[in-house]
């Protein structure tokens, strides 16, 4: 007899950040995929809403999602909620396919980097910085004195070479798919179907009814997500939380989302 449809479900949900953190990162999500893959589904599913975040993080994630599709031969397809851009597109371009909802933000093909400067607040506190080195670049956009062109161009090496790197594979993933349109990997971004049309995602479509339109009205659905703990953290833990959620709200805030 034949077995009933399986689909694994996991759910990646916020900013993507270091390891320690409330949002995304590799370790987090390991466990994840690797019990999603484990359990021999017909298909994994990926419900992406994340506006970006660590390149590393996002790499290293991607390159699982694609490592276990490979090992387990499964295939594995993204469906983007709110948004998947930056970070969050990167991860969604590991899949096979990417389906998209009709109002869902998908590409911000670029990098970004971000801070304050407070040398002037500094100054007139009468508080003077001091900060001695070995080795000429090892002090680098210090937030508490001016900026220095050689600063300001080296960090932009930097970017231009992760720039690089985020484009390599988004072009390795989807390929012909893609149009040649320039504004691609500007950091642009584009909603629902002008997605599809660019070739950023494969269609306009929601999981539940897609899977079941491939596999079967009979298909089932195993979810996998990290789970919140039970008791709020306290402390520093608290305040490092408080602050996480205020820079995820920026990040969603950059494409119109609270």
């Amino acid at each position: 007899m034949k077995s009933v449809p399986r689909v694994s479900v996991v759910r990646l949900q916020g900013a993507i950040g270091v390891p320690g953190r409330s949002s995304i990162s590799d370790r987090s999500v390991a466990p994840l995929l690797e019990k999603a893959f484990r359990s021999k589904p017909d298909a994994v599913a990926l419900e992406i809403n994340s506006p970006g975040g660590s390149p590393v993080q996002s790499s290293l994630i991607g390159s699982r999602i694609r490592r276990l599709a490979e090992e387990h031969e499964v295939p594995v397809l993204a469906f983007v909620e709110d948004v998947a851009a930056s970070g969050g597109y990167w991860i969604a371009s590991a899949a096979d396919e990417i389906w998209s909802d009709p109002s869902s933000i998908l590409g911000s093909i670029g990098v970004i980097s971000a801070g304050f400067g407070l040398p002037v607040f500094l100054q007139r506190q009468g508080i003077e910085r001091r900060v001695h080195t070995a080795g000429k670049s090892k002090s680098m956009m210090d937030p508490f004195q001016p900026e220095k062109e050689e600063d300001v161009a080296r960090l932009n090496r930097l970017l231009e070479q992760l720039h690089e790197t985020f484009i390599g594979h988004v072009k390795s993933r989807r390929g012909d798919k893609l149009t040649e349109n320039p504004d691609l990997y500007t950091g642009e971004v584009w909603i629902g179907q002008a997605a599809v049309d660019e070739g950023l995602a494969d269609g306009i479509g929601h999981l539940v009814p897609l899977m079941k339109d491939r596999f079967g009205d009979k298909t089932r659905f195993k979810r996998y997500e990290a789970r919140k703990p039970l008791l709020p953290r306290l402390g520093a833990q608290a305040v490092q939380g408080a602050l996480g959620e205020i820079e995820e709200r920026a990040d969603y805030a950059r494409f119109g989302l609270s």
